[in-house]
């Protein structure tokens, strides 16, 4: 039975946007990548003054011709798919919007097209173009468990954020005096400062002067350098529990394009949609 041509197009195009395995989509691929990279390469170099001046106009016209060919890629993936919402609010999804956006805001808002280095999150795709596979598991494994640990880690800020407030409080009250002359204004100023000591970074830019405030401060970098451990300890857990997940594969779903499926899976985990064997 002959294939409609609709379809033998539609399939064709699949292979090649979708799937790295075979030699036109790998070429397809590559070649993506490559012009994300001096997509991006013209973005930065049109932030430096002396370039701009003098090549400004090709640079403009280059990010132009990179926009065009992002939104014809982008509307092409959403043609392909069979549920073309699952594909947009995707992950991949929203980037790959996001990285035709900058040029057409800049017609409305000046300097938005600066904002087109977010294309730099489509090379995540390399892993899968050069089918280094076992890195792409391992950054599944950092995100899944960077969102397994989502609930430990938000109360972990709120109750640091607490202890910021708190210690930035005492220091305003200890450090401040009448001649107006210390550095520690008001109670927010006073938790800018306790947020720098806790976590040991120490701009320098407001110092303590009095030895209580001297003391607390010491306290605070001290407590900053045994918190650190928590949330390292929180996420490394749940990664390491994400990590003893089976192995997946690279084949993209037909119906919303996301990959990661396992190696016996019959339906998509993210839209339900049957895998083709």
């Amino acid at each position: 039975m002959k294939r409609h041509p609709i379809r033998s197009l539609k399939h064709e195009l699949w292979e090649i946007i979708f799937e790295a395995e075979t030699p036109m989509g790998k070429l397809f691929d590559v070649a993506l990548l490559v012009l994300i990279g001096a997509s991006v390469l013209a973005v930065m170099l049109e932030s430096v003054s002396s370039i701009e001046v003098q090549y400004g106009r090709i640079l403009i016209f280059s990010e132009w011709v990179f926009t065009i060919i992002f939104t014809l890629e982008y509307l092409l993936r959403i043609w392909l798919v069979r549920r073309p919402a699952r594909y947009i609010f995707s992950f991949y999804g929203l980037v790959d919007l996001l990285s035709c956006l900058p040029s057409y805001l800049a017609l409305i808002f000046a300097g938005s097209s600066h904002f087109a280095v977010i294309r730099l999150l489509r090379l995540l795709r390399m892993f899968r173009v050069l089918k280094m596979v076992g890195h792409v598991r391992g950054g599944d494994t950092i995100m899944r468990g960077l969102a397994a640990s989502r609930a430990k880690i938000t109360v972990f800020f709120f109750a640091m954020s607490i202890f910021a407030m708190i210690a930035g409080t005492l220091m305003y009250i200890v450090e401040s005096n009448e001649d107006g002359t210390s550095a520690f204004t008001s109670i927010p100023i006073g938790i800018y400062y306790a947020i720098v000591s806790i976590t040991t970074v120490g701009y320098g830019d407001i110092t303590a002067h009095t030895p209580l405030g001297q003391l607390i401060t010491s306290l605070m970098v001290l407590a900053g350098y045994a918190i650190i451990a928590v949330p390292t300890g929180i996420v490394a857990g749940d990664m390491v529990r994400q990590a003893m997940h089976a192995d997946e594969t690279s084949d993209a779903c037909p119906g919303c394009g996301v990959h990661g499926h396992l190696t016996d899976a019959t339906y998509c985990r993210k839209c339900g949609e049957q895998l083709e064997p």
